[in-house]
C-alpha cells in the first residue's frame, strides 16, 4: 500500500492506559453501568430523555477519578452532568462515588471526547463544559496532540449555548499560554470572563485536588480560564 493509500489515522489527545480494575470497580461496572453508563453509538444524545428532566447540562472531558465531577453533582442536584473518560479505573471509581453519594444526575461515557462532541452532542445543548488538567503533552513535538486547538474551540462554540461557558484549568504554564491564545483568537465565539488576557481565580465549584494541593506546597502554579459563549 502506498503512502497515499494508507488510511488517515486521527491524532489522539490521549494514550489509552487501562490499568487493572479493582474488585469494587468491576462490581460497580457490572451493577451500575447499565443505569449510569452510556455505550457510544455515534448518535445524538437526547439529554431530556437521558436524565428524565430539562435541567441544564454540564459536560466534563477527562474527569480522571471523577472526584471533581461527583462533588459538583452533589452540590448542584438541579444540574445534570455528563462525564467523558477513556480510562476504565477512573470510570469505575466514579461509579462507586455515584453509589456512595446517592447521585442521580451523572451519566458516564467512555470514548474519545472529540468524537463524542462531533457526533453525540447537539448544537447549543450544553450550559457549560469543563476541561480540568488535560494531558499537557509537554514535549514540543507532541504539542499537536493537545486537545485544545482552534478546531476544538470551534466545536465548543457549536455545543455550548449562548451565555454558557467553557472552563479549562492546567498546571503547565506553557499550555495555559496556548489555551489563552487559542481561546482569545476565537473572539467572535467567546469572551474572557476575567477580561482580555486574564486568568480567573479558581471558582469554588472546582474542588482543589490532592495533586493540586501538593503543587501549591511546591510552589507550582495553576491557571484557570473561563470563557463565556457570545450570543443571545
Amino acid at each position: 500500500m502506498s503512502e497515499q493509500e494508507k488510511p488517515h489515522r486521527p491524532i489522539r489527545s490521549f494514550v489509552l492506559r487501562q490499568g487493572r480494575l479493582t474488585v469494587g470497580q468491576q462490581r460497580a461496572f457490572d451493577s451500575l453501568w447499565p443505569r449510569f453508563g452510556i455505550d457510544y453509538d455515534g448518535q445524538p444524545i437526547d439529554f431530556s430523555a437521558l436524565f428524565g428532566n430539562d435541567n441544564p447540562v454540564f459536560l466534563e472531558i477527562g474527569f480522571g477519578n471523577g472526584e471533581s465531577l461527583a462533588s459538583m453533582a452533589q452540590e448542584h442536584p438541579e444540574h445534570n452532568y455528563l462525564g467523558i473518560e477513556v480510562h476504565g479505573p477512573g470510570a469505575g471509581h466514579l461509579l462507586i462515588r455515584i453509589e456512595t453519594l446517592g447521585l442521580e444526575n451523572i451519566r458516564i461515557l467512555r470514548h474519545d471526547a472529540i468524537e463524542v462532541l462531533k457526533h453525540c452532542i447537539t448544537t447549543n445543548s450544553l450550559q457549560g463544559l469543563f476541561l480540568f488538567f488535560p494531558d499537557p503533552w509537554h514535549k514540543k513535538r507532541h504539542h499537536k496532540r493537545r486537545i485544545l486547538n482552534p478546531d476544538f474551540v470551534t466545536e465548543l462554540g457549536r455545543v455550548i449555548r449562548p451565555g454558557g461557558f467553557f472552563h479549562a484549568a492546567t498546571d503547565w504554564e506553557d499550555y495555559a499560554l496556548q489555551m489563552m491564545a487559542v481561546l482569545s483568537a476565537a473572539d467572535t465565539l467567546f469572551e474572557n470572563s476575567a477580561g482580555a488576557g486574564q486568568y480567573t481565580p479558581r471558582p469554588d465549584y472546582r474542588p482543589l485536588t490532592k495533586f493540586e494541593q501538593r503543587g501549591h506546597r511546591l510552589g507550582h502554579g495553576v491557571w484557570d480560564l473561563i470563557f463565556i459563549r457570545r450570543g443571545v
